[in-house]
C-alpha cells in the first residue's frame, strides 16, 4: 500500500511539473516560432516594445499582408510602437527603400505608400530608376522637384544604409518579417502563414511588456 501511495505521488507530483513546465515554455517556442537574435538590435524608443516588419514593396507575400497588418496596428496599445524596415539585397531594393524613406520624410507615405504596393504587385511594374519612382509620385499629386530634392538627400541615404545594417543584424532570411523589441525575429513560414506570425508577434510584444512592468 505505501508502495502504492509513493508511486502516485510520484506520478502526480510528475504530472505537476509537466504542466508547469507547458505553462511556463507558453504557447509559443523559440527555434520553432521564432529566432532569439544572437545579439539584440537597439530599439529606436526604449521607452517602448517596439514590432519591426520587414518589407519590400515588390513581395506579393508582403501586399497581400498589408491590410491585415494594418488591421493588427491599429489594435497595438500605446506603448508599442510599430516600424517598417526596408528590406534590401540589391541596388533596386535600395531605390525603393529611398522611396519609403523619401516619403516617410515628407510627411506624404499615407499618400504614396498603397500606390508603390499596387504598381509593383497588380500592375507588375518594376520601378527600376529614379525616374520612373518620380513618376509615379507625381502621378500622385507629390511636386517632383521636392521629390527629387528629397529622394537625393544625405539623410535618406543614411536612413537606408541604416536599413541595410538592422536587416543584416535581423538575420532577414525573407519577407515578410517581423522582429519584436529588436529580439526576436518571426517569419510566417515557420507559423502557417502571416496570420499566424501576428499571433507570435502578439505574444512576444506581451512577454516584453510584462519585463517592461507595462
Amino acid at each position: 500500500m505505501r508502495n502504492q501511495l509513493s508511486t502516485l505521488i510520484v506520478s502526480v507530483a510528475m504530472m505537476v511539473f509537466a504542466v508547469s513546465s507547458t505553462h511556463a515554455e507558453g504557447p509559443f517556442q523559440a527555434g520553432v516560432h521564432y529566432e532569439v537574435l544572437a545579439e539584440p538590435v537597439a530599439t529606436s524608443n526604449p521607452d517602448k516594445v517596439e514590432v519591426a516588419e520587414v518589407f519590400w514593396y515588390g513581395c506579393s507575400h508582403c501586399y497581400t499582408f498589408e491590410p491585415v497588418l494594418n488591421t493588427w496596428t491599429q489594435a497595438l496599445p500605446d506603448d508599442v510602437e510599430f516600424v517598417r524596415v526596408p528590406a534590401i539585397w540589391h541596388p533596386t531594393m535600395r531605390l525603393h527603400a529611398k522611396a519609403y524613406f523619401t516619403a516617410k520624410a515628407m510627411k506624404v507615405l499615407d499618400q504614396i505608400h498603397e500606390p508603390i504596393f499596387e504598381e509593383m504587385n497588380p500592375k507588375k511594374a518594376k520601378l527600376k530608376t529614379e525616374n520612373e519612382i518620380a513618376d509615379l509620385f507625381e502621378a500622385n499629386g507629390i511636386d517632383r522637384a521636392r521629390f527629387t530634392k528629397v529622394f537625393n538627400s544625405a539623410g535618406i541615404d543614411m536612413a537606408v544604409d541604416l536599413a541595410a545594417k538592422k536587416q543584416e543584424r535581423y538575420s532577414t532570411q525573407g519577407t515578410p518579417e517581423m522582429v519584436v523589441n529588436g529580439k526576436y525575429r518571426i517569419s510566417g513560414r515557420d507559423n502557417g502563414g502571416n496570420e499566424g506570425m501576428l499571433k507570435v508577434a502578439s505574444y512576444l510584444i506581451q512577454q516584453e511588456r510584462s519585463l517592461m512592468g507595462q
